[in-house]
């Protein structure tokens, strides 16, 4: 799978276009032709750790090998093309820091987290469970299968995994939706969109980011889970059941 920053290199010019990141659809897209054996040269330059949100350093790669007229300036036409695409990216990423929210200390829960959690519940509802529909659509494919999976992978193992092992393996099927909708809520919320741009939200009745309750309670150490009656907000190294509170009594305004 090609991997963004993605471009054809010929000797006199680079090609690419952003959230474009197939070779074969970039050839496609400029009407490129192979009349020479070597004329086409596929490229790649990508974080060498895979994360694009904290890059440790990017890395320049042929796809097919290196053409034997290749030159340092063919190269650097390579890289002058990636800040270009680098300055589009920064625009579609809000660059903070990525909290895993078992990592931290959570807070005690208070009638404040319980409104939180009851705005999440509505605004769960009013997607019809698309949080992740919105999130990857929102974005755009090609730059949600590259960067987008990019966030998610770094947050959904740990995450996934820790509630799991809090809640009993008989409900885990009925919970894991909530929790896998969580992870997206939090994902989107590194891209930076218009509120029109945001899809399937138009029951959400705000002015920013449709899913920013859920990105409240996760960045302060806080994952809700429900099986269909109880909402429950894990937190801590084991990500513990921290609060429980039925759907009925929630939507009421009981406990907050």
């Amino acid at each position: 799978m090609c991997k963004a920053f993605s471009g054809i290199a010929t000797r006199t010019k680079i090609y690419w276009r952003f959230a474009m990141d197939s070779h074969n659809d970039i050839v496609k897209h400029f009407k490129l032709k192979d009349d020479e054996a070597g004329r086409l040269i596929p490229f790649e330059i990508s974080p060498k750790n895979g994360d694009y949100l904290n890059p440790d350093e990017w890395v320049f790669k042929f796809d097919d090998g290196c053409p034997g007229w290749w030159k340092l300036s063919h190269e650097k036409m390579c890289w002058d093309a990636f800040k270009k695409w680098q300055r589009k990216l920064d625009g579609k990423l809000i660059r903070k820091k990525t909290v895993h929210p078992f990592r931290i200390r959570h807070p005690k829960i208070k009638p404040y987290h319980i409104r939180i959690l009851r705005e999440w519940d509505s605004v769960w509802v009013s997607v019809w469970d698309s949080v992740g529909d919105s999130v990857r659509d929102s974005v755009g494919d090609s730059v949600w299968d590259s960067v987008g999976a990019s966030v998610r992978g770094s947050v959904w193992g740990s995450v996934g995994a820790s509630v799991r092992g809090s809640v009993w393996d008989s409900v885990w099927d009925s919970v894991w939706g909530s929790v896998w909708d969580s992870v997206w809520a939090y994902v989107g919320s590194f891209f930076k969109l218009k509120r029109k741009e945001w899809k399937y939200t138009k029951g959400v009745k705000c002015k920013g980011y449709p899913f920013m309750s859920l990105v409240k309670l996760w960045e302060m150490g806080l994952v809700p889970s429900f099986d269909g009656k109880i909402w429950r907000l894990h937190g801590g190294k084991n990500a513990k059941v921290l609060f429980e509170i039925s759907r009925k009594v929630l939507r009421k305004g009981g406990a907050g």
